[in-house]
């Protein structure tokens, strides 16, 4: 009987220690904020929910067995690598450096949205930021660090040279005065992890890395699902194949320098021959010549492992919901559907 009890209290023991380790090795920023009034038990669900704790009741036994209960409201930086005591320890000492900065870039977001995201986070002006775009010696520094930046984006056509490489996520930077230059290679050497998965894959492509987050930025642009995804990838590869042109409306917008959301093109837009425009009769079967935003590791994988489709096809309704075709008839057919439906985009 002494032995069983012994054994029960080894492994309860082993059960809490573990239970109160970090989750993960993740060191990624998560914003947790303490509201005026809150107590460690009553934000168990929320820490539990966010990923940053393993369980609330282990967690709940550590508040009690070490009487914790003071906790100061404010918006914290906590980290899954945090264990329940460095999550604690930071929610009651209240370590929060004023100074600084997390910045997040969205998934989708174009050289355009992060420059302004760059200006308005920090001390750094649009100037800073094209000059450092246009510094050869740290372009070529890169290109000698990073195994997946190469000599296509020193191409005098792109828009931006690194259009496309900035991993999107949220960093944390010391204050406001970061470099230009330090926002730059904290997110690089994030996407350089985030590819490094695939470098084999990669590497024995028909298609170079340029070319691969190229397409995996018209692929974010254009689908909302993972499976979307896959079967947009698909849909391009099929037209690359077959020398047709993309025809993607994502493209033809960002060659115009026109969002979406803003307006119709005009004719003249529509068949400007840019290196942007997949519209025109001079890129059949040709990519645009670079990135157009910045995709998420789905799209990426996406334009890595299409789905093996006989569409050629694809349209959205204003709910983002995505419909294949196999020929034109079939395409012209589903967007009049969509029409008489009301399922049909219009600009305000």
């Amino acid at each position: 009987m002494i032995s069983i009890i012994v054994i029960l209290v080894c492994v309860g023991v082993l059960l809490y220690y573990n239970g109160i380790k970090a989750v993960s090795n993740d060191n990624k920023i998560i914003e947790f904020e303490v509201k005026e009034g809150s107590r460690f038990y009553s934000i168990s669900d929320e820490l539990y929910n966010k990923g940053l704790i393993k369980s609330e009741f282990w967690y709940k036994v550590y508040l009690k067995l070490n009487k914790i209960s003071s906790i100061k409201p404010g918006v914290y930086n906590l980290k899954k690598s945090m264990s329940v005591q460095e999550i604690i320890d930071t929610l009651s000492n209240n370590t929060i450096d004023p100074t600084v900065v997390n910045i997040t870039f969205k998934e989708g977001y174009n050289f355009y949205d992060i420059i302004n995201t760059i200006t308005t986070k920090t001390n750094n002006t649009e100037e800073d930021i094209i000059n450092q775009l246009n510094n050869d010696e740290y372009i070529n520094s890169i290109i000698d660090k990073y195994w997946f930046i190469t000599e296509e984006i020193k191409n005098d056509k792109l828009y931006y040279k690194l259009e496309g490489y900035l991993y999107p996520d949220t960093y944390q930077f010391k204050n406001k005065d970061v470099t230009v230059e330090t926002i730059f290679n904290t997110l690089l050497n994030q996407m350089d992890k985030k590819l490094s998965a695939y470098k084999e894959k990669i590497e024995n492509n028909d298609y170079t890395i340029h070319q691969v987050l190229t397409l995996a930025s018209i692929i974010e642009l254009e689908g909302v699902t993972e499976e979307d995804r896959t079967s947009i990838a698909g849909v391009l590869y099929n037209r690359l194949n077959s020398n047709m042109n993309l025809g993607s409306d994502v493209t033809t917008y960002y060659g115009s320098k026109v969002r979406m959301s803003e307006r119709d093109l005009s004719t003249s837009e529509l068949n400007d021959d840019n290196g942007y425009n997949t519209r025109v009769s001079t890129m059949a079967g040709k990519l645009p010549i670079g990135p157009i935003c910045s995709p998420s590791i789905e799209s990426i994988k996406a334009s890595l492992y299409p789905e093996e489709n006989d569409y050629y096809f694809f349209v959205s309704d204003k709910n983002q919901k995505t419909y294949f075709t196999k020929n034109i008839n079939e395409h012209n057919a589903k967007i009049q559907e969509l029409k008489k439906e009301g399922l049909w985009y219009e600009y305000n």
